[in-house]
């Protein structure tokens, strides 16, 4: 690998200078994804080898990010598994055929590799084109955010279905989150076998959860996730939104880093880790909006606080937002990439 430097961070290993690459880095803030989004829909995108390595290869073509991540999304599970799937523009991700009986449970495949193929496909393209030249992390979907989706046929301010389903029918959701689970396990391993250089499990949701709840609904299961992995040299990354309150019980599932949202110091956090544990973040994207000036001065801050910290990767504490405008993030990149201990 000719730039080392995510996998050395991701590994608790001291770095000139923290990496950087950021959540939907490949996306709708760039005009020239628009010009591919333009011809495909969605999941066209997503399931043609070529077209998604045109995709994830924008940041590193575009920015000169450290580390390149797989174009797809957290939902390709669920559709593997029997979900019909389809993304609407302005409307987001809907399941034609919701989830919310023990007949609907029993129905979902768990031997459904063979619909994921694609995946694999397009990460031999993407490692081809990448040379060497920087890491390709991989990732799916924790099973409470996929099982989220699942029961509300789609995205949800609430998760009031959700949340009912959990407290109403707890066997039947562990049911249904063991199977996601078994899933995503084989999911990650097969895009390990296929060439990834790590992994990220996103936890979208797990906000929505209490402190008990997510213990008992998705961090026990993210835990066997990543027992379950062929991890012999791929850091496996756990992000949630929630993570500045869950981070001492994601640790327990042994990541190689926690990816932290804005909400919290992230050297408290960092050092209220097990050591080993690298932390991943935490700017606000919102900051992305701002004067270049005060992007800087916000970085420079983030970096002053982590100086002399091993394990940090410079990251957003949620995904880049669509119309952040493509220059402010290209300059924060070119301030990550100018800084030096």
């Amino acid at each position: 690998m000719k730039n080392n430097l995510f996998l050395d961070a991701a590994f608790s290993k001291q770095t000139e200078r923290p990496p950087v690459w950021m959540m939907r880095q490949a996306g709708r803030f760039m005009p020239q994804y628009w010009e591919i989004k333009n011809k495909y829909s969605f999941l066209e995108m997503c399931k043609t080898p070529e077209i998604a390595a045109d995709v994830t290869m924008l940041p590193i073509d575009l920015l000169g990010i450290d580390a390149a991540i797989l174009f797809c999304d957290i939902l390709v599970t669920g559709e593997a598994m029997g979900g019909d799937l389809s993304f609407t523009q302005g409307v987001g991700p809907k399941f034609a055929n919701p989830v919310r009986t023990a007949k609907d449970i029993e129905n979902l495949n768990v031997d459904c590799l063979d619909e994921l193929a694609y995946v694999a496909d397009a990460i031999k393209v993407i490692q081809q084109r990448l040379n060497g030249s920087i890491p390709l992390i991989g990732f799916a979907g924790a099973p409470f955010t996929v099982m989220s989706y699942l029961i509300e046929g789609g995205s949800s301010k609430d998760f009031k279905l959700t949340k009912l389903f959990i407290h109403n029918q707890p066997e039947l959701a562990h049911k249904l989150l063991a199977k996601i689970a078994k899933v995503t396990a084989d999911y990650l391993n097969l895009q390990i076998a296929a060439g990834v250089n790590a992994l990220q499990i996103f936890d979208s949701w797990a906000l929505a959860l209490s402190w008990n709840d997510y213990e008992e609904f998705s961090h026990r299961y993210i835990k066997e996730i990543i027992a379950n992995l062929n991890r012999k040299d791929i850091p496996v990354i756990s992000f949630c939104k929630g993570s500045s309150v869950f981070a001492p019980m994601m640790a327990e599932a042994k990541p190689d880093v926690i990816s932290v949202d804005w909400n919290a110091d992230l050297l408290n956090i960092k050092n209220a880790l097990p050591k080993g544990i690298a932390v991943q973040g935490n700017l606000d994207p919102h900051i992305l909006y701002a004067d270049q000036a005060v992007i800087k001065a916000q970085i420079h801050k983030l970096f002053e606080r982590m100086r002399g910290t091993e394990g940090f990767i410079f990251n957003l504490g949620h995904g880049i937002m669509p119309d952040i405008p493509f220059d402010n993030v290209k300059y924060a990149i070119e301030v990550v990439k100018e800084f030096r201990y």
